[in-house]
């Protein structure tokens, strides 16, 4: 028989952008409710402005995907949504390129990531220092 838990976590990234790792939360949460088991753990963010990537920190490579996403989303004049500050309209074409969730396998009640990774919030968007994050685990 499965079962289905979730629960929201608050991040705060502040006033510039931020790769946050979310792994030692996702951990922690999975100790609580997995049980030792098997399964899935989905993390979302319900924002139109941030995503979830898997990938390397601490090692530079969280930067160089913020250096990549203002290169691919430079904050100027050219997007035609235009609240915010200027550029923010590529904030809300972020999620399109980092999308706003990951699933990923659940081994004995621990992720079964890769060595160098991370389960990482992706935000940009300056204007709203505090997200949310959905983990929802199904065994």
């Amino acid at each position: 028989m499965s079962t289905f838990r979730t629960h929201t976590i608050n991040v705060t990234t502040g006033s510039t952008e931020t790769v946050a790792d979310l792994t030692a939360d996702c951990e922690a949460y999975l100790r609580e409710v997995a049980g030792g088991g098997d399964g899935l753990l989905n993390i979302f963010v319900p924002h139109a402005t941030a995503g979830i990537a898997i990938l390397e920190t601490g090692a530079g490579s969280d930067t160089d995907l913020l250096l990549a996403l203002r290169e691919l989303l430079p904050a100027d004049d050219r997007w035609r949504h235009r609240h915010g500050s200027p550029g923010h309209g590529r904030d809300h074409v972020l999620p399109a390129l980092v999308p706003p969730h990951a699933t990923l396998p659940v081994i004995g009640g621990g992720l079964a990531l890769g060595t160098w990774q991370s389960v990482c919030l992706v935000d940009t968007n300056v204007d709203n220092p505090d997200r949310r994050v959905r983990l929802s685990f199904l065994g």
